[in-house]
């Protein structure tokens, strides 16, 4: 038995992790997945008996955190999520507010009246209420033994604010001995204001990328119409559907389970599974997929598979588990953390002991400077800003350039990509048919009333393909025939009366069914314009046929100098198609495309990416469409094309913007500088704090009896901060 139950007070995939590993140790339970991206626990109970559910959610709020056991409405549980964000934006706004007259004051103004006063009243809001997340979530994890980012975060903030508290009310104790009571309510103040900020924007973040599941769920039809043995028809609630029921689709409906055309025909919009642009005929007999549009027919569905069991439900579950398994960059950070808390703090407190034994005159006094210059200077701004500093400035260079990044792990893993799996219709293809052209078998001078008559005809025809006919005749001849009597037939075409004469538009069954002798006048030219089209219109006036409209889908323009440049980089390329092998083929061969796969479903897809990473490939996935969504959630790096399905560039990390492949290449190089950028901001990092924690120690002081003052080590901590900032702003000026 598996139970997903909603999540609170998930901050980082640190704390995900957390409550999977205690959830993984309670009886009962055979596996535990928490997903950080809907904030929800996965559960999978064993054979034997269940854990209560109340157990669970009490050991989870044990360790800090919530099991939502009580069924909330989702309508709910968005609102708390936003309310969430607003307050932290709240606090955000706030502690900068506070912070930036705290560090004016502390650098030039110092010597004003209660300068000292003044900084107190406004960092203590800071701490008390801007950062009480930081040290509420230090002492939890002291509870159960581990640390992390929050607990430096408080650490380093709550002593240099308790020692500025002590030196602003008692100053003589350090007047006495000879030395100036420092105060640095302003590293505090900076510390809180700079971290909050990096957290609501991770929130944001974390928000779009579960609208993607929301709008997944939207095209979840609610309603159905049953029809009873009887004919009699009830409109009932998708949950009460059952297999075997007999359901009717309307024109205009989106179909609400997996089955089976019983009566009826009709042209689908499938382009939400398959990608096509074109839409299917779909007659008795034929399957039919939840979510899919039914455009211009009614008919009759049996219904085979529903709820969960429908490809849309899948769809949604594979989006939803690929989004949970990935990582944000912040959990590297967490691990690093994780090892430099305890070390910094044990540096600290050994400090103060060596001073305390070996301090001579001023045993106290050096001992406590130590202590506090050490976390001090070990404050995690510079650790904190190495890697979102330059991911920032990153993807604002990308945007310059049409490629919007929606997540930090996307531009750093871009450039290790050695496999690229490409989309085709829309991403290859400009994703609509065009006319490629007409095949006539009347004579020349009869072609241009012929063209009118078409063209009269196509207009009145409820087809997409209609469109694209009524386009390319416009742009060969003025003006169109009037006409009478016409006539949409589901799934097949239109008919019309022109001069006293029926004519057809439509598709090869429509042809047969009106008598129509299709005939070939060159089988070498036909078979060329088949390979080049990817569907037909016949065009026939009683019982003749006059014309064959080729139309296919263009490739665009860019398309091969973009492909040829990926492959130059030493990137194996594959196209995956939902289309004909005939038709991926020659897509394939025109573009310089060496592997491609076609007539694949999207599950398909998801399966083709995983079986590339089972070879130890780094797999990016471009695509512009809902079929897409599942293999771009499973992909390493998710690119949706610009101008596509809202659902595929919700679950993509990157879009390009003008949906031009030569962004690709772009976004590639743009990630070696911004890693190369982010590895340089750690390194200076980490030297800054294995020289700076050493000589706040006062490893210096029995060589040269140099003893650094905090204040010094505040101003080299605001160093290290700007120093990483600079570097990942150069960012800006590079070429890619």
């Amino acid at each position: 038995m598996i139970k997903i139950y909603p999540v609170t007070g998930l901050h980082c995939a640190n704390c995900a992790l957390n409550v999977e590993k205690t959830l993984k140790k309670q009886p009962g339970i055979a596996n535990a997945s928490v997903n950080l991206a809907d904030s929800s626990a996965r559960i999978e109970y064993d054979s034997g008996d269940a854990a209560d559910a109340l157990a669970l959610q009490s050991v989870v709020r044990s360790i800090g955190y919530d099991l939502i056991v009580e069924t909330v409405p989702s309508a709910k549980r968005a609102e708390d999520e936003q309310s969430y964000y607003k307050q932290l934006r709240a606090k955000t706004i706030f502690s900068i507010i506070l912070a930036v007259p705290v560090m004016i004051i502390s650098m030039f103004f110092m010597n004003i009246p209660y300068a000292n006063l003044i900084m107190l009243v406004l960092t203590l809001p800071v701490l008390a209420w801007s950062g009480s997340g930081f040290f509420v979530n230090a002492f939890k994890q002291a509870r159960h033994g581990s640390a992390n980012m929050d607990t430096l975060v408080a650490m380093s903030t709550g002593i240099a604010f308790l020692f500025s508290l002590f030196n602003t009310f008692f100053p003589h104790f350090w007047h006495a001995r000879g030395l100036h009571p420092h105060v640095y309510y302003e590293a505090a103040a900076a510390v809180i204001a700079f971290i909050l900020a990096g957290k609501m924007l991770e929130e944001r973040a974390k928000a779009g990328t579960s609208s993607a599941i929301k709008k997944l769920m939207g095209m979840q039809a609610s309603t159905v119409i049953r029809v009873d043995d009887k004919g009699k028809e009830a409109v009932i609630s998708i949950s009460q559907v059952k297999h075997g029921d007999t359901i009717r689709v309307r024109p205009g409906d989106r179909i609400p389970v997996d089955g089976e055309i019983l009566t009826g025909n009709s042209s689908v919009d499938e382009s939400t599974m398959t990608g096509e642009s074109i839409p299917a005929e779909k007659g008795p007999g034929d399957s039919i997929y939840a979510g899919t549009i039914n455009l211009n027919g009614s008919f009759l569905l049996a219904a085979l598979q529903v709820g969960s069991e429908t490809m849309l439900s899948r769809i949604i579950e594979t989006v939803r588990q690929a989004q949970g398994s990935k990582a944000p960059v912040q959990k590297t950070v967490d691990r690093i953390a994780g090892i430099f808390v305890p070390v910094v703090m044990g540096i600290s407190l050994l400090s103060f002991a060596f001073w305390m034994i070996f301090g001579g005159e001023n045993i106290l006094s050096h001992a406590l400077l130590a202590m506090v210059t050490v976390l001090v200077i070990a404050c995690p701004c510079a650790l904190g800003l190495a890697t979102p500093t330059a991911i920032m400035v990153g993807m604002g260079k990308g945007a310059q350039n049409g490629i919007l990044i929606r997540d930090a792990e996307s531009l750093e893993t871009i450039h290790r990509i050695n496999a690229l799996v490409l989309d085709k219709t829309g991403t290859i293809t400009e994703g609509r048919p065009v006319v490629k052209d007409i095949q006539w078998f009347i004579p020349i001078n009869e072609q241009q009333e012929a063209i009118k008559i078409l063209k009269g005809l196509e207009k009145h025809s409820s087809h997409p393909l209609a469109e694209a006919v009524t386009q390319y005749l416009s742009s060969v001849s003025t003006g169109s025939a009037s006409g009478s009597k016409f006539e949409n037939l589901p799934g097949l075409g239109v008919r019309g009366l022109f001069l006293n004469k029926t004519f057809l538009a439509g598709n090869l069954k429509l042809m047969e069914e009106q008598g129509v002798i299709i005939q070939t006048r060159n089988s070498g030219e036909e078979k060329e314009k088949n390979r080049l089209a990817q569907t037909r219109i016949y065009f026939a006036g009683d019982s003749t046929l006059l014309a064959v409209v080729y139309l296919a889908d263009q490739i665009k323009e860019t398309a091969c100098e973009a492909i040829s440049d990926i492959q130059k980089m030493g990137i194996e390329v594959f196209m995956l198609t939902g289309d004909n092998w005939q038709t991926a083929r020659d897509v394939a061969e025109a573009t310089g495309i060496l592997s491609f796969t076609a007539n694949l479903l999207p599950e398909d897809k998801v399966e083709f990416v995983q079986k590339l990473q089972k070879e130890n490939k780094v797999v990016a996935m471009v695509g512009d469409g809902i079929n897409d969504s599942p293999a771009l959630a499973q992909a390493n790096v998710s690119i949706a094309i610009g101008r596509g399905s809202d659902i595929a560039m919700d679950v993509a990390g990157m879009t390009l913007i003008s949906a031009d492949l030569r962004q690709i290449a772009k976004a590639i190089r743009l990630s070696k500088l911004t890693v190369k950028t982010i590895n340089q901001n750690l390194f200076w990092a980490f030297i800054y704090n294995l020289i700076g924690i050493p000589v706040a120690a006062g490893i210096l002081y029995p060589i040269w009896g140099f003893m650094l003052n905090p204040m010094i080590a505040a101003a080299a901590m605001a160093m290290s901060s700007v120093s990483v900032v600079s570097n990942s702003l150069r960012l800006r000026s590079r070429k890619i």
